[in-house]
C-alpha cells in the first residue's frame, strides 16, 4: 500500500552578495572574516538553527556565497554537518548560545570520534550586556560553561571576544579542523559580530611536516617487514577516505599484489568491486573463512585504521601486535617499535615508493552463490536476509548507502559498494539517529547521488522529523525503515519489555509532513513495487516501512552471537 504526496523541488540558494570579506585591512569584521575564510577553505554550506544571539551573524550569513540550510533539531543539524563533511571534507554547524549548542553536544561528539571535521559555529551574548553578571536566557553556570563542555569534543575552540586577537584564532582554529579532520569550536558574541580589525590582518598557514629521520627509520623498518613475510595482508580504514591517501593505498597494493579488506567504520575507503578487495574485517561478525585468512597472515600492514570494539567485532578479533605495521594520523607502529612525529600521509605515500619483493599470495576464493542473480519470490513474507539480498543487487555507483546504528549497521557489512566513499555510518560513536539528519548532509553536499538511508524503526523515531527539511529543498533519498518493533540488537544483549517501542504507520509519514512517497512492505513482492517506483520517483523522498519479525537478525550478528558465546 503506497501513500503519495509530491514535494514541490527546491534548489538550495547560494546568494552571491559578498558581506565584508575584504582581503585585509581595519574595515574588516569578525562575522566578515569568518565567512571569508569559510570559503577559502572551500565550503558552500552551513547547517543550523538561528535564534538571537546569533541572528546577526546569520544576516551575514544570508547575504553570503554561502548557503544556510536550516533544519529541525540542533542535533540533526549536526549530523548534517558530519555527513557533509565526510562528502565534501570540511562541515560547519551554526546554533544559539546554550540551549542550541548544548544541544550540538551529542552529534559533535561523535565527530570527533571518527574524525570529521566539523566548525562549530555558536553565538553568544555580548561583551557589553556581561558586565554585571546578569542572569540572561539561556545561561548555564556561568557564562563559559559552553565553550568549556566544547574543549572537551573538539580538537581547538576559540571564544572571538577580543579584536584584538579573534581574527588570529579564526585561522589558528580553521587550521585545526583541516589538519586533524577532527570539530572546532568557535564562540561569537553578538555584540562582537561587526567589531573591525584594529590592524591590517593577512591569515598566515605553517605547514606541519614530518621529523625526516624517523620517517627514513620507519619506511626501512616497513620494508623489511614486508620483503620479510609471507602471507601480507592490507587492512584500509577510514582515515585513508580523510586524508585523501586512498588512490595511494591502492596504487601500493596493485603495484606488489597485496589484497584489501576493509573495517566496518572504513568501509568503502576503497571500491569493493576491485579484485583485490576481499571484505569487511571484523572479528567474529565477518565469515569464518575471511576471518581466518586476515588472522593467519604473518604481516598486517594496517593504514589509518581505528582498532574500536566494533571494528574488530567487540573484541573477538585476533590480530598479533608483533606482526602489524599500524599507521594513523595519531600513531606510526612496526611492531612493537614506536615512531614518533611522522603525519600519515607522508608515511603511506613513502610506502607506495618504496621497492617490495612482496610474495604474491593466493586471493580468498568469494563465498559461494555471492554472484547469484536475487530471484524474486513475491508471496514469500520479508525477511532481513532477503532485503538486503534485494538492496544489494540495485545499488549501483549514483547512490550513497547511509546506515544508521543497529542491526541495519551490520547487516549493510555485506553490501557492494561500487566506489569508493559510498557508505556513511557512525560505526564507531554509534549514535542512534544519524541517518536521517546524515542524509540531508548527502543531498547537500552531493545532488548528484542519491542517498539510500538504512535505519530501525528506534533510531528513526529519534530523528524522523528531518525528512521535512527533504521536502522543503527537493531532497529524494530512499528510506527504508526496518521495523521489527524494538531495539534489536538491545534484545540481543539483554532481552526485555524496555527494547519495545510503539508500532508506528511509518508509511504516513509523508502525509503528515505534506510531501514524498510512503510504502508499506510485508512481503518481498511488495518489496520490489515499492523500491522499483522510489527509484522512478526522482523528485521526492521515498519512505519503506518494512515490516520484520522481532526475532529475525543479520548474519553478522548471529556470527557475532556465536563468537561471543565460544569466549564466555
Amino acid at each position: 500500500m503506497a501513500s503519495k504526496k509530491t514535494a514541490t523541488s527546491k534548489s538550495v540558494k547560494k546568494r552571491v552578495v559578498l558581506t565584508d570579506v575584504s582581503a585585509n585591512g581595519a574595515d574588516q569584521t569578525i562575522g566578515g572574516y569568518l565567512i571569508r575564510r569559510l570559503q577559502d577553505y572551500g565550503l558552500g554550506h552551513v547547517f543550523g538553527i538561528p535564534g538571537d544571539f546569533v541572528l546577526q551573524f546569520y544576516g551575514m550569513l544570508q547575504d553570503s556565497p554561502i548557503g544556510v540550510i536550516g533544519c529541525t533539531r540542533e542535533d540533526n543539524a549536526g549530523y548534517a554537518a558530519d555527513a557533509y563533511a565526510r562528502v565534501h571534507g570540511l562541515g560547519a554547524v551554526c546554533v544559539t548560545y546554550c540551549v542550541g549548542g548544548l544541544s550540538l553536544c551529542n552529534s559533535v561528539a561523535g565527530a570527533f570520534a571518527e574524525k570529521s571535521p566539523v566548525i562549530v559555529i555558536s553565538g553568544a551574548p555580548g561583551m557589553a550586556e556581561r558586565s554585571s553578571n546578569p542572569l540572561l536566557h539561556h545561561r548555564v553556570r556561568d557564562f563559559a560553561t559552553q565553550r568549556e563542555v566544547f574543549e572537551k569534543i573538539t580538537v581547538a575552540s576559540a571564544a572571538l571576544e577580543d579584536p584584538l586577537t579573534a581574527f588570529r584564532e579564526i585561522d589558528r582554529c580553521l587550521e585545526a579542523a583541516v589538519r586533524y579532520k577532527r570539530p572546532v569550536y568557535l564562540e561569537l558574541p553578538r555584540d562582537r559580530v561587526h567589531s573591525h580589525c584594529p590592524y591590517p590582518h593577512v591569515p598566515k598557514s605553517e605547514p606541519v611536516v614530518s621529523n625526516q629521520d624517523a620517517l627514513r627509520e620507519a619506511l626501512a623498518e616497513a620494508q623489511r617487514t614486508i620483503n620479510n613475510c609471507k602471507k601480507p595482508v592490507l587492512i584500509v580504514g577510514v582515515e585513508l577516505h580523510r586524508f585523501s591517501l586512498a588512490d595511494e593505498v591502492v596504487k601500493f597494493a596493485e603495484r606488489n599484489s597485496i589484497p584489501m579488506v576493509g573495517t566496518l567504520l572504513g568501509k568503502s575507503v576503497v571500491s569493493e568491486k576491485h579484485p583485490l578487495y576481499l571484505g569487511i574485517y571484523e572479528g567474529a561478525m565477518c565469515r569464518e573463512e575471511l576471518r581466518n585468512y586476515v588472522e593467519e597472515s604473518d604481516c598486517l600492514i594496517m593504514l589509518g585504521a581505528f582498532l574500536t570494539d566494533i571494528d574488530m567485532g567487540i573484541f573477538t578479533a585476533h590480530l598479533d601486535p608483533r606482526k602489524c605495521i599500524y599507521a594513523t594520523s595519531e600513531e606510526t607502529r612496526i611492531s612493537h617499535h614506536h615512531f614518533h612525529d611522522i603525519l600519515v600521509s607522508d608515511f603511506v605515500k613513502g610506502l607506495a615508493k618504496l621497492e617490495m619483493k612482496v610474495p604474491k599470495r593466493p586471493l580468498l576464493p568469494k563465498p559461494k552463490n555471492s554472484d547469484a542473480k536475487f530471484v524474486l519470490k513475491p508471496r514469500e513474507k520479508i525477511t532481513n536476509a532477503r532485503l538486503f539480498a534485494r538492496i544489494n543487487e540495485l545499488l549501483d555507483d549514483t547512490m550513497v548507502v547511509v546506515a544508521d546504528v543497529g542491526d541495519c549497521l551490520f547487516s549493510a557489512a555485506d553490501l557492494t559498494i561500487y566506489r569508493k566513499t559510498e557508505f556513511i555510518s557512525p560505526a564507531y560513536y554509534t549514535s542512534m539517529g544519524f541517518a536521517i539528519p546524515a542524509s540531508i548532509g548527502v543531498c547537500v553536499a552531493a545532488p548528484d547521488r542519491r542517498p539510500i538511508v538504512l535505519v530501525g524503526d528506534g533510531a528513526f523515531q529519534m530523528t524522523c522529523m528531518e525528512l521535512s527539511t527533504a521536502v522543503r529543498h527537493g531532497f529524494n533519498p530512499i528510506v527504508i525503515v526496518l521495523n521489527n518493533k524494538g531495539y534489536t540488537t538491545e534484545r540481543f544483549l539483554q532481552d526485555g519489555p524496555f527494547n519495545d517501542i510503539l508500532n508506528w504507520n511509518y508509511h504516513r509519514i509523508p502525509d503528515l509532513l505534506g510531501g514524498g512517497w510512503g510504502f508499506e512492505v510485508h512481503t518481498e513482492g511488495e518489496l520490489d513495487q515499492a523500491l522499483n517506483a522510489a527509484l522512478a520517483n526522482r523528485e521526492a523522498y521515498s519512505l519503506l516501512n518494512v515490516h520484520l519479525d522481532p526475532d529475525d537478525i543479520s548474519p553478522a550478528l548471529k556470527r557475532l552471537a556465536e563468537g561471543l558465546s565460544k569466549r564466555l
